[in-house]
């Protein structure tokens, strides 16, 4: 049903667009020609942008504080007066969609990797390339990039990441006979670790196998060298790497080396919390609370490498619609709004991951997160697909399938990908 809204949404946009552009066709072409111009300080900008953003922290006037800074350095810079409008997160793309639809949406808009290929597919996106010649581009982490990017065009610069990677509980390495600073890097070191654990009675790590996959199969799918599905749809997930993935984790499942309820668990802090578990898979959201509760001594360890060293981490970045009425205003913003400066002010109210290099310094001493921070070249944002949110739940599904033990990892790995061949072809 949300597809079917998504697509219907689409097509009322692509309607009012197409007929907007037969109204006004010479406005349009002034509009295309000027954006090309962008980046040029000599040409100058003027009138007002509206930008929608979600709220990134339980402290809002914290948060509200940063956005004013933000704000009022590109207000300084260009001009150009903003509209600032904090949108929640619930049926964001509804509203998005809808305003857009409506030709009353924002200039700048926040979205997320699996958000941008669908609207820019849709023609919904004003394509940034021409404006970025100014912007350093070489400082963004390249893996940041990955998820702003579809069929060779820039739709969006990427404001912050994360990293997902295992922490150890440190109490419990030294039981089972191991040297914390000397972490499993690979499958076979870490099924060696995981062995060893539930000899001693803990579980190895966590599966939230009720959440989403990128947080589950993708990173193991990854790191045997797989792939779930390409922009030109070719489908992957049942090739002999994603059959492996399959196959690793229907190992930990029936090893239990997970728990007992990872088929449908969204977490498990409580048994990570209560000490009845090696080790935990996290980001920095998980670092920070590990740190307010200072419940025990944990390390971060690399991402794990099988074929590949890889993980999962989002990207969260800002787009321009293509029907915004000042564009080259609105794409200047998202370049301020993306400068090592913004990053650091971003970021050390967020708690995420810069994504540019340069800005990664904001950690100083808070060790933890400046060693996750080094990780997101590891990062991968998910699929990148039109499809890549509605492919998730028919790929869950044979997951936990496998996991029930009604199919094998080949059966299901199969079964998933004629489910997606389903969806995009």
């Amino acid at each position: 049903m949300k597809k079917l809204c998504f697509f219907l949404l689409l097509l009322i946009f692509s309607a009012l667009m197409v007929a907007c552009s037969e109204e006004d066709a010479s406005d349009a072409g002034e509009k295309i020609e000027t954006s090309g111009k962008a980046g040029n300080k000599e040409d100058g900008f003027s009138g007002e942008i509206t930008v929608w953003a979600h709220p990134f922290t339980g402290d809002q006037e914290v948060e509200g504080k940063m956005w004013k800074e933000i704000i009022s350095s590109y207000e300084e810079t260009t001009g150009v007066k903003v509209n600032f409008e904090q949108i929640p997160w619930a049926n964001r793309d509804q509203k998005v969609l809808t305003a857009l639809a409506a030709n009353n949406g924002p200039d700048v808009f926040y979205a997320i990797p699996d958000q941008m290929p669908q609207y820019a597919e849709a023609g919904m996106l004003l394509d940034l390339n021409p404006y970025l010649k100014d912007n350093d581009m070489e400082d963004f982490v390249e893996s940041a990039l990955v998820s702003t990017t579809w069929k060779d065009k820039v739709y969006g610069l990427p404001i912050l990441q994360e990293a997902y990677t295992f922490l150890y509980n440190v109490d419990i390495i030294k039981e089972i006979g191991e040297d914390p600073s000397k972490l499993p890097a690979t499958w076979a070191e870490f099924e060696k670790w995981a062995e060893k654990a539930k000899e001693k009675g803990y579980y190895a790590s966590s599966f939230q196998g009720g959440g989403s996959m990128n947080g589950t199969l993708y990173p193991y799918l990854w790191q045997a060298g797989g792939e779930v599905l390409t922009a030109d749809n070719e489908v992957m997930i049942n090739s002999d790497a994603g059959v492996e993935a399959f196959e690793f984790i229907n190992k930990m499942y029936k090893n239990e080396w997970i728990p007992k309820d990872s088929i449908t668990a969204l977490e498990h802090d409580a048994l990570w919390d209560s000490s009845k578990m090696l080790s935990v898979q996290g980001s920095g959201a998980s670092i920070s609370r590990m740190l307010s509760k200072d419940t025990f001594e944990f390390v971060i360890a690399p991402p794990l490498k099988n074929k590949k060293q890889v993980t999962y981490g989002t990207t969260g970045m800002f787009v321009v619609p293509i029907n915004s009425e000042n564009p080259d205003a609105a794409a200047e913003f998202v370049k301020i709004m993306t400068s090592a400066e913004n990053q650091r002010k971003f970021n050390q109210v967020t708690q995420y991951i810069p994504t540019r290099e340069s800005a990664k310094d904001i950690f100083g001493e808070q060790k933890y997160l400046a060693q996750l921070a080094t990780y997101t070249e590891f990062a991968m944002p998910g699929v990148i697909h039109p499809e890549g949110r509605n492919i998730m739940p028919l790929i869950q599904a044979e997951l936990q399938t496998m996991m029930e033990g009604k199919k094998t990892p080949k059966e299901a790995a199969d079964a998933a990908a004629e489910a997606i061949k389903g969806k995009v072809k």
